[in-house]
Protein backbone atom coordinates (compact mmCIF):
# COMPACT_ATOMS: atom_id res chain seq x y z
CA UNK A 1 0.00 0.00 0.00
CA UNK A 2 0.78 3.30 -0.88
CA UNK A 3 0.56 6.03 1.59
CA UNK A 4 1.64 9.93 1.77
CA UNK A 5 4.47 11.30 4.41
CA UNK A 6 4.85 14.58 6.58
CA UNK A 7 5.61 17.62 4.94
CA UNK A 8 9.13 16.92 5.44
CA UNK A 9 9.55 15.86 1.99
CA UNK A 10 9.74 19.35 0.35
CA UNK A 11 13.48 19.59 1.49
CA UNK A 12 14.40 16.44 0.22
CA UNK A 13 12.64 17.04 -2.89
CA UNK A 14 15.28 20.22 -3.15
CA UNK A 15 17.98 18.90 -2.07
CA UNK A 16 17.08 16.02 -4.80
CA UNK A 17 16.86 18.18 -7.64
CA UNK A 18 18.34 21.45 -7.15
CA UNK A 19 20.55 22.56 -9.73
CA UNK A 20 18.04 20.33 -12.03
CA UNK A 21 14.94 22.85 -11.48
CA UNK A 22 15.13 26.16 -11.05
CA UNK A 23 13.79 27.29 -7.54
CA UNK A 24 9.94 28.66 -8.90
CA UNK A 25 9.92 24.88 -10.32
CA UNK A 26 10.70 23.16 -7.33
CA UNK A 27 8.33 25.84 -5.56
CA UNK A 28 5.46 24.38 -7.46
CA UNK A 29 6.40 20.69 -7.43
CA UNK A 30 6.12 20.70 -3.50
CA UNK A 31 2.61 22.49 -3.87
CA UNK A 32 1.12 20.06 -6.33
CA UNK A 33 3.24 17.06 -6.07
CA UNK A 34 1.54 14.17 -3.97
CA UNK A 35 4.23 12.36 -1.83
CA UNK A 36 3.98 8.88 -1.11
CA UNK A 37 6.52 6.25 0.42
CA UNK A 38 6.13 3.13 -0.86
CA UNK A 39 7.36 -0.26 0.51
CA UNK A 40 9.55 -3.02 -1.91
CA UNK A 41 7.51 -5.08 -4.18
CA UNK A 42 4.65 -2.74 -4.51
CA UNK A 43 2.80 -1.98 -8.31
CA UNK A 44 2.37 1.04 -8.90
CA UNK A 45 1.44 1.20 -12.47
CA UNK A 46 0.25 -1.92 -14.60
CA UNK A 47 -0.42 -2.52 -17.85
CA UNK A 48 -3.63 -0.78 -19.32
CA UNK A 49 -3.88 1.29 -16.57
CA UNK A 50 -4.62 5.01 -16.88
CA UNK A 51 -1.51 7.11 -16.31
CA UNK A 52 -2.49 10.25 -14.72
CA UNK A 53 0.90 11.49 -12.87
CA UNK A 54 4.82 11.32 -13.39
CA UNK A 55 6.66 9.57 -10.46
CA UNK A 56 9.87 11.75 -9.47
CA UNK A 57 12.16 9.30 -7.31
CA UNK A 58 13.86 11.20 -4.00
CA UNK A 59 14.97 7.65 -3.14
CA UNK A 60 14.88 3.99 -4.02
CA UNK A 61 14.53 2.01 -6.71
CA UNK A 62 11.78 1.14 -9.37
CA UNK A 63 11.67 -1.52 -11.89
CA UNK A 64 10.17 -1.22 -15.38
CA UNK A 65 8.76 -4.58 -17.14
CA UNK A 66 7.27 -5.13 -20.44
CA UNK A 67 4.71 -7.94 -20.57
CA UNK A 68 4.75 -10.73 -23.08
CA UNK A 69 1.84 -11.92 -24.63
CA UNK A 70 1.26 -14.68 -22.40
CA UNK A 71 1.34 -12.17 -19.28
CA UNK A 72 5.43 -12.86 -18.66
CA UNK A 73 7.69 -10.16 -17.39
CA UNK A 74 10.32 -8.60 -19.25
CA UNK A 75 12.83 -6.45 -17.88
CA UNK A 76 13.36 -3.13 -19.49
CA UNK A 77 15.26 -1.05 -17.11
CA UNK A 78 15.66 0.38 -13.06
CA UNK A 79 14.72 3.83 -11.91
CA UNK A 80 17.18 5.02 -9.28
CA UNK A 81 16.92 8.51 -7.45
CA UNK A 82 16.45 11.53 -9.02
CA UNK A 83 14.52 9.66 -12.23
CA UNK A 84 11.27 9.50 -13.68
CA UNK A 85 9.84 7.37 -16.33
CA UNK A 86 9.75 8.15 -19.65
CA UNK A 87 7.29 5.87 -20.57
CA UNK A 88 4.88 7.19 -18.41
CA UNK A 89 5.85 10.71 -19.58
CA UNK A 90 3.98 9.25 -22.70
CA UNK A 91 0.88 11.41 -21.38
CA UNK A 92 2.30 14.62 -23.04
CA UNK A 93 2.32 13.11 -26.48
CA UNK A 94 -1.35 11.75 -26.20
CA UNK A 95 -1.36 8.23 -24.52
CA UNK A 96 -3.56 7.93 -22.21
CA UNK A 97 -3.03 3.96 -21.08
CA UNK A 98 0.49 2.43 -19.42
CA UNK A 99 2.19 0.12 -21.92
CA UNK A 100 4.43 -0.82 -18.85
CA UNK A 101 4.20 -2.78 -15.77
CA UNK A 102 6.35 -0.94 -13.04
CA UNK A 103 7.39 -2.42 -9.15
CA UNK A 104 9.49 -1.06 -6.48
CA UNK A 105 12.88 -2.60 -6.10
CA UNK A 106 13.06 -1.38 -2.65
CA UNK A 107 11.73 0.66 -0.28
CA UNK A 108 11.01 3.69 -2.49
CA UNK A 109 10.52 7.86 -1.95
CA UNK A 110 8.66 10.00 -4.66
CA UNK A 111 6.78 12.53 -5.93
CA UNK A 112 3.33 11.88 -8.52
CA UNK A 113 3.16 14.98 -10.36
CA UNK A 114 -0.14 15.18 -12.06
CA UNK A 115 -0.55 14.54 -15.73
CA UNK A 116 -2.17 17.85 -16.23
CA UNK A 117 0.17 20.12 -14.12
CA UNK A 118 2.83 18.66 -16.05
CA UNK A 119 1.94 19.57 -19.59
CA UNK A 120 1.32 23.04 -18.56
CA UNK A 121 5.08 22.63 -16.71
CA UNK A 122 6.48 22.00 -20.55
CA UNK A 123 5.03 25.50 -21.88
CA UNK A 124 5.92 27.15 -19.01
CA UNK A 125 9.45 26.13 -17.35
CA UNK A 126 12.32 25.03 -20.08
CA UNK A 127 14.17 23.09 -16.91
CA UNK A 128 10.97 21.06 -16.79
CA UNK A 129 11.18 20.42 -20.70
CA UNK A 130 14.54 20.14 -20.23
CA UNK A 131 14.23 17.14 -17.71
CA UNK A 132 11.49 15.22 -20.12
CA UNK A 133 13.50 15.05 -23.15
CA UNK A 134 16.82 13.78 -21.10
CA UNK A 135 14.44 11.18 -19.59
CA UNK A 136 13.49 10.31 -22.85
CA UNK A 137 16.85 10.01 -23.78
CA UNK A 138 18.28 8.02 -21.25
CA UNK A 139 15.29 5.42 -21.02
CA UNK A 140 15.70 5.44 -24.48
CA UNK A 141 19.25 4.22 -24.36
CA UNK A 142 18.36 1.63 -21.69
CA UNK A 143 15.93 0.28 -23.43
CA UNK A 144 18.37 0.23 -26.79
CA UNK A 145 20.61 -1.66 -24.56
CA UNK A 146 17.99 -4.25 -22.64
CA UNK A 147 17.15 -4.94 -26.30
CA UNK A 148 20.85 -5.97 -27.49
CA UNK A 149 21.06 -7.68 -24.54
CA UNK A 150 18.22 -10.04 -25.22
CA UNK A 151 19.81 -10.22 -29.28
CA UNK A 152 23.04 -10.58 -29.12
CA UNK A 153 24.51 -11.57 -25.66
CA UNK A 154 23.99 -15.03 -24.54
CA UNK A 155 22.17 -15.42 -20.89
CA UNK A 156 25.74 -15.70 -18.84
CA UNK A 157 26.42 -12.26 -19.87
CA UNK A 158 22.94 -11.43 -19.39
CA UNK A 159 22.89 -12.78 -16.25
CA UNK A 160 25.77 -11.25 -14.89
CA UNK A 161 24.85 -7.85 -16.42
CA UNK A 162 21.52 -8.27 -14.50
CA UNK A 163 23.33 -9.13 -11.16
CA UNK A 164 25.60 -6.29 -11.73
CA UNK A 165 22.34 -3.60 -12.40
CA UNK A 166 20.82 -4.78 -9.30
CA UNK A 167 23.29 -4.62 -7.22
CA UNK A 168 24.08 -1.14 -8.17
CA UNK A 169 20.48 0.05 -8.27
CA UNK A 170 19.88 -1.64 -4.38
CA UNK A 171 23.39 -0.82 -2.66
CA UNK A 172 23.92 -3.90 -1.63
CA UNK A 173 26.35 -6.34 -2.71
CA UNK A 174 23.53 -9.12 -0.92
CA UNK A 175 20.36 -9.15 -3.41
CA UNK A 176 17.67 -10.69 -1.13
CA UNK A 177 16.16 -12.46 -4.17
CA UNK A 178 15.19 -15.68 -5.61
CA UNK A 179 16.37 -17.96 -8.45
CA UNK A 180 12.60 -17.72 -9.64
CA UNK A 181 12.66 -13.87 -9.53
CA UNK A 182 15.64 -13.32 -11.18
CA UNK A 183 14.38 -16.27 -14.10
CA UNK A 184 10.91 -13.73 -14.14
CA UNK A 185 13.38 -10.66 -14.86
CA UNK A 186 15.81 -12.67 -17.53
CA UNK A 187 12.43 -14.34 -19.21
CA UNK A 188 14.26 -17.71 -18.45
CA UNK A 189 13.56 -21.07 -16.26
CA UNK A 190 14.54 -21.19 -12.81
CA UNK A 191 16.47 -24.26 -13.53
CA UNK A 192 18.62 -22.95 -16.02
CA UNK A 193 19.20 -19.66 -13.83
CA UNK A 194 20.16 -21.83 -10.67
CA UNK A 195 22.44 -24.00 -13.06
CA UNK A 196 24.33 -20.86 -13.99
CA UNK A 197 24.39 -19.08 -10.30
CA UNK A 198 26.16 -22.13 -9.69
CA UNK A 199 28.66 -22.14 -12.10
CA UNK A 200 29.27 -17.81 -10.96
CA UNK A 201 30.12 -19.59 -7.34
CA UNK A 202 31.97 -21.90 -8.16
CA UNK A 203 34.48 -19.21 -10.52
CA UNK A 204 34.03 -17.35 -7.10
CA UNK A 205 32.18 -14.30 -7.81
CA UNK A 206 29.37 -15.38 -5.80
CA UNK A 207 27.85 -17.02 -2.85
CA UNK A 208 24.42 -18.69 -2.65
CA UNK A 209 22.73 -18.80 0.26
CA UNK A 210 18.93 -19.47 1.34
CA UNK A 211 16.94 -16.91 -0.95
CA UNK A 212 20.01 -14.62 -1.50
CA UNK A 213 22.77 -14.16 -3.82
CA UNK A 214 25.90 -12.49 -2.02
CA UNK A 215 28.08 -10.84 -4.86
CA UNK A 216 31.50 -10.06 -4.20
CA UNK A 217 31.96 -7.05 -5.90
CA UNK A 218 29.69 -4.05 -7.77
Amino acid sequence: MTSPSSTSWHQDAVTRFSGIFDDALLAEITEHGHHMKVPEGTMLMDVGQDMDAIPLLLEGAIKIMRLDKNGDEILLYFLESGDSCALSMGTYMGASKSSIRAVTERDTSLIMVPVGVGQEWMKTYRSWSAFVLASYQSRLEEMLEAIDALAFMDLPTRLRRYLSDKVKVQGDLTLHTTHQEIANDLHTSRVVVSRLLKNLEREGLLTLHRNAVEMKQY
